[in-house]
C-alpha cells in the first residue's frame, strides 16, 4: 500500500477550529432545549391530560419524533454530521478544506513538513460516529444524549484546534500499531 500525498497539517487544525465553534453552539442548544428539560406534568399554565403533582418526566420522552427532529440543537448537529460525512467521503471538496486551501494557505509560509492524510480523515470519521450516535439516541428519546455527544466531539475538536492534539489521529495510530488499520496485508 502506498502512502497518500501529504497534507498541510494546519488545514485540519483550521477545520477543527470552525468545527469547535459549531459544536459549542450545538452543545449549548442541546442543553437548553428538550434534550435536558424536565416536565412536571404542566405545560405553561394548563396541566397536561396525564398530569399529576408527583409526575417528573423528561420532555424528550413525551415529545413526538417530529418535535425531536425540529429541536434546534438537533438540526445543527445534523448539519455538523453532514459536514463530517463530507470530509470523510471527499476531503478534497469539504468546505473547510477548500476555504483553507484557497484563502488561508496562500497567505502562510510553506509547512515545515507534510502529514499523512489518513489519521485526520479517520478522526473525522470518529467525529461523525460520535455525533451520529447522539442524533440516533436523541431521535429515540434518550435524555441528554445529544448534548453529551456534541460535548464529547467538542472536546476532541478543541484539543486539535487549541493544542494541535488530534485525538482521533492518536486512536488511528494506536490501531495502526495494532495492525487493525493502515497496513497492507503481508504476502506470505
Amino acid at each position: 500500500m502506498t502512502t497518500p500525498a501529504g497534507i498541510d497539517p494546519r488545514g485540519p487544525r483550521f477545520a477543527a477550529t470552525i468545527t469547535t465553534v459549531l459544536l459549542l453552539a450545538a452543545t449549548f442548544l442541546g442543553l437548553i432545549d428538550i434534550s435536558t428539560a424536565r416536565s412536571f406534568g404542566w405545560f405553561a399554565y394548563q396541566p397536561l391530560a396525564s398530569a399529576s403533582f408527583d409526575s417528573d418526566t423528561w420532555v424528550i420522552v413525551a415529545a413526538s419524533p417530529d418535535q425531536r427532529a425540529l429541536d434546534p440543537g438537533f438540526l445543527l448537529t445534523v448539519v455538523i454530521a453532514l459536514l463530517f460525512l463530507w470530509s470523510v467521503l471527499s476531503p478534497a471538496t469539504a468546505p473547510w478544506g477548500v476555504v483553507f486551501r484557497r484563502f488561508v494557505r496562500p497567505r502562510l509560509a510553506p509547512p515545515a513538513e507534510l502529514e499523512d492524510p489518513r489519521p485526520p480523515r479517520f478522526a473525522q470519521g470518529v467525529g461523525l460516529f460520535v455525533v451520529a450516535l447522539g442524533i440516533v439516541l436523541h431521535l429515540a428519546g434518550v435524555p441528554w444524549a445529544l448534548p453529551i455527544a456534541t460535548a464529547a466531539a467538542f472536546i476532541a475538536a478543541f484539543l486539535n484546534a487549541a493544542f494541535s492534539f488530534c485525538l482521533g489521529c492518536q486512536i488511528y495510530l494506536l490501531l495502526q500499531r495494532a495492525g487493525v488499520v493502515g497496513r497492507a496485508p503481508s504476502a506470505a
